[in-house]
């Protein structure tokens, strides 16, 4: 599963589940985020080939 399809099932599980849960999901949702923004950001440091 690639990162950006496992963001959007959190999403969707954030969005139907009970408040309990909702705070769980919402942190390994932040989490994901910041991974994905980690890529970006090396990605965009690497220098053109």
């Amino acid at each position: 599963m690639t990162l950006e399809n496992h963001i959007e099932e959190l999403r969707r599980e954030a969005n139907h589940c009970d408040p309990a849960e909702r705070a769980q999901i919402e942190a390994e949702l932040e989490q994901a985020r910041a991974e994905l923004a980690a890529l970006i950001a090396a990605e965009d440091a690497e220098p053109p080939h």
